[in-house]
C-alpha cells in the first residue's frame, strides 16, 4: 500500500480553506488555519491511515516576525509507512495558542506541555496544560529566541527541599544550565555542557 502524499496535500488545501501547501525538502507537508488543526489531523488518521504522531514542536521566527509561532506535526501511517508534516501558525503573536489535538492523538499530550513549557504556546483544551520541565511559576520559556544562551538567573523554590533535608538549599549560580552545550566527540564519551560557572565572585576565564 503506497500514499501520494502530494496529491493528498492538494485535497486537504481544496478541503480547508486557507491550507496550502508546506515548501519542504525532506517530506510532503502542510500549512492549516490553526481553528482547523484537529479537524485536519482527524481526517489524516481516521480517512487517509495516519496513525501515528511521531512529533510535535513548536517553532519561534523570533521578535518581529509575523507569525512568530508555529506549531509543527509529523504524522506517520504504520500501515502505508508515508510521513506527513503538519504546520499550524499560531494567529497572535503576544499569546500564541492554537487547539490541543491530545483527544485524537493521546501522545501528544507530553508533547504538548513540552512547547507550553519552553517556548510558550497553549494549547486550548488539554486536559492537564502545566509545565513539564521547568517548575511552576517559572517567569521565562528557555526556547524562544530571546532567551539567552547562558541562561537567566533566579530563585528557586527549594524551599520544600530544605524542610524534608534540614539542610540549606542555594540557587544554583548563573548560568549555562541544559540548554547550553558545544557537543562533545564520540571517541572521548558523552557531550559534556559547557562551563559556565563563572559568576561575579569567579570571573569568567
Amino acid at each position: 500500500m503506497s500514499m501520494d502524499t502530494q496529491a493528498l496535500v492538494g485535497e486537504l488545501a481544496a478541503a480547508f480553506p486557507g491550507a496550502k501547501p508546506r515548501p519542504s525538502r525532506d517530506m510532503a507537508g502542510i500549512d492549516v488555519p490553526a481553528a482547523d488543526l484537529p479537524a485536519v489531523v482527524r481526517r489524516l488518521r481516521d480517512a487517509h491511515g495516519f496513525d501515528l504522531l511521531a512529533d510535535l514542536t513548536g517553532v519561534d521566527a523570533g521578535p518581529g516576525a509575523s507569525p512568530r509561532f508555529t506549531v509543527v506535526l509529523h504524522l506517520l501511517g504504520s500501515a502505508h509507512h508515508a510521513y506527513l508534516r503538519v504546520a499550524a501558525a499560531c494567529p497572535d503573536d503576544a499569546a500564541p495558542a492554537v487547539p490541543t489535538v491530545s483527544a485524537i492523538h493521546p501522545g501528544a499530550d507530553w508533547h504538548e506541555r513540552e512547547a507550553f513549557d519552553l517556548i510558550g504556546i497553549r494549547f486550548d483544551g488539554h486536559p492537564d496544560l502545566r509545565r513539564i520541565l521547568m517548575w511552576d511559576g517559572y517567569p521565562h520559556h528557555p526556547l524562544r529566541k530571546e532567551f539567552p544562551l547562558a541562561g537567566i538567573p533566579v530563585e528557586l523554590p527549594a524551599a520544600d527541599v530544605a524542610a524534608v533535608t534540614g539542610r540549606r538549599v542555594e540557587a544554583a549560580p548563573m548560568m549555562g544550565g541544559p540548554f547550553v552545550s558545544p557537543g562533545g566527540t564520540l571517541a572521548k564519551g558523552e557531550p559534556v555542557a559547557r562551563d559556565e560557572s563563572w559568576s561575579e565572585d569567579n570571573p569568567r576565564r
